[in-house]
């Protein structure tokens, strides 16, 4: 067991008006299992490449151990998957390596073939058993659910369970409420360590919020009352001063020491009053710094009398006249909520892609409805560049309503300056579903639109599902 020490560590990328981090500090006890959250960009891979030691900062980093990252780049893919994970770990016996694939379930036979001929789980399992066996090291693992099928995520969840010593950056509230026994949370205003799963950070994060926004509501009623109660208690002393010189008050003598003692009794008191006042101001400042605003997004789709609204009948994708699954007929009616799951390569995205008018050789028949309107989100987001406004002009979006969806999935208006291929991978998909749900359509079809995006997003998305209207229609991945 090691410490990594984070003291009063302040980064910002040059040309930002904005730091990342401010006088971050903090510790981690290299035998823990972080899970690391946050909103999309606000630096969760900028943590990580810190820590690596990549960019400059301000501050101190200091650790007794390597930091290695996950997924790391492969220069020579050609080459078998041993060699590769002999030069990450060398010295290291082939039982060990045999003994990390067993516990990923999976076949030794993998480490004879060419890296590049590897599905992408397959290539995922040799590049994290390598980090592993390579000791004497804390690993940085970013995102390593995304494109994974149910099948290989279990796996990894397994394998995780059985090893310590790493911070992972998910999205996945089940894996890592099954994977991590800490949670490092990059928040508003600060980032904070909680032990325990997510499910217990977000149950202790929504207390905390509930007691501010009490503690809030109570203090700005305590700081109305002391408004008033102080600006009529400077008028009375106000009032009691000036009699002193009034002598029109039918001839009687006037005390003009008492009435000045009562003038500043209550001069006293206003002042007692203005100092609670600053006091519960100060207390209502340091309030609801970190809490997030969830709103809800809102999906209105087109109506329509067509039911059902996509029909098919033994049907079967075809590469190269090799069908890449067995026959399925289904239905797709007014109101569905249809998941296509399966493993990696088996044709879920092919299946999207037929329904969305695509030239894909298959056999069966498909039937769409005629005029239907299908709002679409792909699985890449490579493609976005420019800026926000041009991205609304060139898919004739209402820019008012899509730039609202963006800022209720936490996208800062500093973010909406930027260029599109500078934002985070998660802001990129947060721009392509929040054009989708700014959209009037008769079905949705998203192809693992979850991918990239934070915890709070995903349950923002999942809410405005289902609370969508009855006659709305959603397909994805």
């Amino acid at each position: 067991m090691s410490l990594i020490h984070v003291k009063d560590v302040t980064f910002g990328y040059e040309g930002s008006s904005k730091n990342v981090f401010e006088n971050v500090s903090f510790q981690i006890d290299t035998d823990w299992k972080l899970g690391l959250i946050g909103r999309n960009g606000k630096g969760k891979t900028t943590f990580l490449k810190l820590l690596l030691g990549d960019y400059t900062y301000k501050g101190t980093i200091s650790k007794k151990v390597d930091v290695d990252y996950f997924p790391f780049t492969i220069q020579e893919k050609e080459k078998m998957a041993i060699e590769l994970v002999n030069e990450m770990a060398p010295n290291v016996e082939d039982w060990k390596i045999i003994r990390e694939l067993n516990l990923l379930n999976t076949d030794a036979e993998i480490l004879y073939r060419s890296f590049c001929t590897l599905s992408g789980g397959e290539q995922m399992k040799i590049l994290l058993i390598s980090l592993f066996l390579k000791g004497n090291n804390f690993l940085l693992i970013d995102e390593p659910t995304n494109h994974l099928d149910s099948e290989t995520r279990s796996q990894l969840i397994g394998y995780l369970k059985k090893k310590k010593g790493f911070i992972v950056v998910s999205h996945d509230r089940n894996f890592l409420d099954q994977v991590v026994n800490h949670i490092i949370s990059i928040n508003n205003a600060n980032i904070e360590i909680q032990k325990g799963n997510f499910s217990s950070w977000y149950e202790n994060k929504q207390a905390q919020e509930h007691f501010e926004l009490m503690q809030n509501e109570k203090l700005g009623k305590d700081i109305k009352k002391l408004e008033i109660a102080s600006k009529n208690t400077a008028n009375w002393s106000d009032k009691i001063e000036k009699s002193k010189y009034n002598t029109k008050n039918s001839g009687s003598s006037i005390d003009r020491g008492y009435v000045g003692h009562q003038s500043a009794k209550m001069m006293k008191k206003s002042k007692v009053m203005e100092k609670r006042m600053e006091k519960s101001i100060e207390q209502k400042s340091n309030l609801l710094k970190n809490m997030d605003k969830n709103d809800s997004l809102k999906i209105i789709p087109l109506e329509s009398k067509k039911n059902p609204y996509i029909i098919a009948k033994d049907l079967q994708i075809k590469y190269s006249d090799k069908e890449v699954f067995l026959p399925v007929s289904f239905e797709i009616k007014k109101g569905d909520r249809v998941a296509i799951t399966g493993k990696n390569g088996i044709g879920k995205s092919s299946i999207l892609k037929l329904i969305l008018g695509n030239k894909i050789p298959y056999g069966g028949t498909l039937k769409v409805a005629n005029d239907l309107k299908i709002s679409y989100v792909s699985q890449s987001a490579e493609s976005l560049k420019g800026s926000l406004r041009e991205f609304t002009s060139e898919n004739q979006i209402d820019e008012s309503v899509f730039r609202a969806m963006l800022s209720k999935m936490g996208v800062s208006s500093e973010d909406f300056e930027k260029d599109l291929k500078y934002m985070s991978e998660g802001q990129k998909k947060k721009v392509l579903l929040a054009k989708s749900i700014s959209e009037m359509a008769h079905i949705y079809i998203w192809d693992e639109p979850l991918n990239y995006i934070d915890i709070l997003t995903r349950v923002q998305i999942e809410e405005a599902i289902l609370k969508a209207r009855d006659d709305s229609c959603f397909c994805g991945t």
